[in-house]
């Protein structure tokens, strides 16, 4: 993995210092609130601290009415059968397609919309949902400072490229962030008292395990199509997933034989209808191997073998040999020459001689070489409508592949065509019923916008190899309809 261009995203089940009262950044309204009892609480006064920077790393909250209720409703349920009854939460929605949840000290919990998309039914989202109120009963978050104030944040966070105030701040939280990872007795423990909880709850206590298969499925079809930073995967830091869906199990059967608790599928499915999948619109649509943005009105693609991963700092892709792409934009005054402005400081082991004035597509551009610690790169920067995009390209000093790659990326960049703009549309979780005599690769062929549609489709409803439907079943797929 290139460590210099590809920034590290938060993840895992963590602990984090952060609250949610900070003006202008509100949560969702929930009948479930801790406002009166953590105002004067010092683990709260702390997390207000981090809340805007946990929305920031998460691109905002998701408001959607519907969504907060399902998931508000499960929230108070949990709430009643709590190790901790004088304990209160509340919730955020957060408005990324990563698959993640974590808790915060003083009761609360954030989950983004790419774990609900994920989940099944009503059981499923509590297991997760519990399991993240038990670090906080269980004051896992204390016992995680305890052992941090020992650490020290050692090695570089930023590009070894880029000299970015702004990218530099964000890779510091995330480091600080990742400090806060609980350790893997603390996962079991959080484990044993959810499942617990959603049991006594009257919730299918098998739940928990089954969620815990999905996202193991969910993160090897990642790393099957090149999406391999376990900074992204929610399993990254947690006990391997054979591990924990074996104790799951096991904890479950207290409870009863599987089939024995409640579900609620058609109450979670109806939740989830219509909720936005994958990118957002303010962050353009990644469309197999195209990268196009509506809003800003520009396009590229990628070469075959390469998975594009677009996220709200910048839009980076992996390729074969180590070769990767990372794509922004910045504001730069139109009277600046775009060779002047590459050699403004903030490429590292520029080489000056290299520095050339392009036309791409009719556009104005620069490109020029860099190196640094065992990289070599191409940096390309086009002026288009008045704003300056850099397509920067690296791969180790030993590969061959550089110049073609960059070459390729960014010929490929140009503006989009009105009809293209409005043509693309935000992709979203649909919920329909199969019809009589189709199959799963009938349904999975319903979907649009995605690749390896069969794959997706039966990990996105938890369905192994082999699975057949039955004619009336409800069922998720992803479409821009």
């Amino acid at each position: 993995m290139l460590t210099g261009l590809i920034l590290t995203i938060l993840t895992g089940c963590q602990v984090l210092q952060g609250a949610l009262d900070e003006p202008g950044l509100k949560p969702s309204a929930s009948p479930v609130t801790i406002d009166s009892v953590s105002r004067n609480n010092r683990q709260a006064r702390i997390a207000r601290e981090q809340h805007p920077r946990i929305l920031a790393t998460y691109g905002g909250e998701y408001s959607n009415q519907k969504l907060e209720r399902t998931v508000a409703k499960i929230v108070g349920q949990l709430t009643l059968v709590s190790n901790d009854p004088n304990q209160t939460y509340r919730i955020t929605i957060l408005d990324s397609p990563n698959v993640n949840a974590f808790a915060l000290p003083g009761g609360y919990l954030y989950i983004t919309r790419g774990l609900l998309a994920l989940a099944n039914d009503s059981a499923e989202l509590a297991a997760v949902i519990a399991h993240e109120m038990a670090h906080v009963t269980a004051n896992h978050g204390i016992a995680r400072q305890r052992r941090e104030a020992e650490e020290n944040l050692a090695g570089r966070v930023v590009s070894d490229v880029l000299r970015d105030n702004a990218v530099s701040r964000a890779a510091v939280i995330r480091g600080k962030l990742r400090l806060a990872q609980f350790s893997r007795n603390q996962e079991l423990e959080a484990d044993a008292i959810g499942i617990k909880s959603i049991g006594a709850t009257g919730f299918d206590a098998y739940a928990a395990a089954r969620f815990l298969q999905s996202m193991a499925s969910y993160s090897e079809f990642r790393s099957a199509t090149g999406a391999t930073d376990a900074n992204l995967d929610f399993l990254a830091t947690h006990p391997n997933p054979p591990q924990r869906i074996q104790l799951a199990r096991r904890h479950a059967r207290k409870f009863g034989a599987p089939g024995t608790g409640k579900t609620d599928r058609r109450a979670y499915l109806n939740g989830i209808e219509g909720m936005l999948f994958g990118d957002k619109p303010a962050e353009g649509y990644v469309r197999g191997r195209n990268f196009m943005h509506p809003e800003l009105g520009i396009t590229f693609s990628v070469p075959p073998g390469f998975t594009i991963d677009n996220s709200a700092n910048a839009v980076t892709a992996t390729g074969p040999d180590d070769t990767a792409v990372r794509f922004d934009g910045v504001a730069v005054r139109s009277k600046v020459e775009l060779t002047d402005y590459i050699k403004s400081g903030w490429v590292s082991g520029l080489d000056k001689s290299s520095v050339q004035a392009v036309t791409i597509n009719r556009n104005e551009a620069a490109t020029a070489r860099a190196s640094s610690d065992g990289w070599k790169f191409d940096i390309t920067v086009v002026r288009l409508n008045g704003r300056v995009y850099r397509l920067l390209t690296a791969a180790p000093l030993s590969s061959q592949k550089l110049v073609s790659v960059a070459r390729a990326v960014s010929g490929s960049f140009r503006a989009l065509t009105g009809r293209e703009k409005a043509s693309l549309k935000p992709l979203r979780i649909r919920t329909v019923v199969v019809w009589a005599g189709e199959n799963v690769g009938t349904v999975a062929a319903r979907m649009k916008g995605t690749d390896r549609k069969l794959d997706l489709f039966r990990i996105l409803n938890a369905l192994p190899a082999g699975a057949a439907l039955s004619s009336g079943t409800r069922v998720k797929i992803v479409t821009d309809q």
